[in-house]
């Protein structure tokens, strides 16, 4: 990447960082209601598994990443709002720095929700310091980019704001759920437990569980999983945005 790519992708992620700082009640709703859930089911798990924090804490963790889908949704969304979208790509910079110039502040704020969280439920919860610093950092990263790519796709699909809210927490909340975020998928439904393998919500919750407890090839395998959800939505989202998505017509 030349010099003036550097310059131009750097202020996009400045640009893209503000709009961000400007509106963080979202991300201090998806930190703080996790932080009450995990204290309060924390014991409902000791009871019901002999163990609950890693449960409690990686459960409300997933669950409410999930949510912070509408925080992507909404970075996106807004350029059709304000139909910048197509003025950004009339620009000297190029489609891959407009991408990365959205994408890097959205990944920060979700990888610092899952890094607090996690610090949360290691001192206030009671959940044992993850085995692997590496491999939780890894799960880290990869869920972080699942979400980023699963609410880009979101944000392309949506007609309106009020679309994309309820599509962001219903989904996570079915998604999450499914997944085993509420309660273990051996207490399900049969139905249900069919269907979990499907969501990548089962799979997140397995990395970070396996990486705290420092598995690596279970962690690894789950990774793989999420990445494969993250690519498909990610490709859809990209080529969406690199194709007129964003023109007043779709509003």
């Amino acid at each position: 990447m030349s010099t003036e790519a550097l310059y131009r992708t750097r202020a996009l992620i400045r640009y893209n960082a503000v709009l961000r700082l400007r509106d963080p009640s979202q991300l201090i709703s998806y930190l703080v209601t996790p932080m009450i859930f995990m204290v309060l089911f924390q014991p409902l798990y000791q009871k019901a598994l002999g163990a609950g924090a890693v449960e409690a804490v990686t459960g409300q963790l997933v669950m409410f990443s999930f949510f912070a889908t509408a925080i992507v949704g909404h970075s996106i969304f807004i350029e059709r709002e304000w139909q910048t979208w197509d003025r950004l790509r009339a620009s000297r910079a190029a489609r891959v720095e407009l991408l990365i110039g959205k994408a890097v502040p959205v990944f920060v704020v979700l990888v610092f929700q899952q890094a607090v969280l996690i610090v949360y439920g290691c001192l206030v919860v009671g959940m044992e310091f993850p085995h692997s610093l590496p491999l939780l950092l890894m799960a880290m990263a990869v869920w972080g980019f699942t979400l980023l790519a699963l609410g880009s796709a979101l944000a392309i699909v949506v007609r309106s704001r009020g679309d994309l809210i309820v599509a962001s927490d219903v989904g996570a909340i079915v998604i999450s759920s499914i997944g085993g975020s509420m309660l273990p998928t051996s207490m399900m439904p049969g139905w249900a437990q069919a269907v979990a393998k499907y969501s990548p919500g089962y799979w997140g919750l397995g990395m970070f569980r396996h990486a705290i407890a420092g598995d690596a090839g279970p962690a690894l395998r789950a990774a793989l999983v999420c990445l494969v959800f993250g690519v498909v939505a990610g490709a859809v989202a990209t080529y969406r945005l690199s194709h007129g998505w964003g023109r007043s017509a779709l509003v």
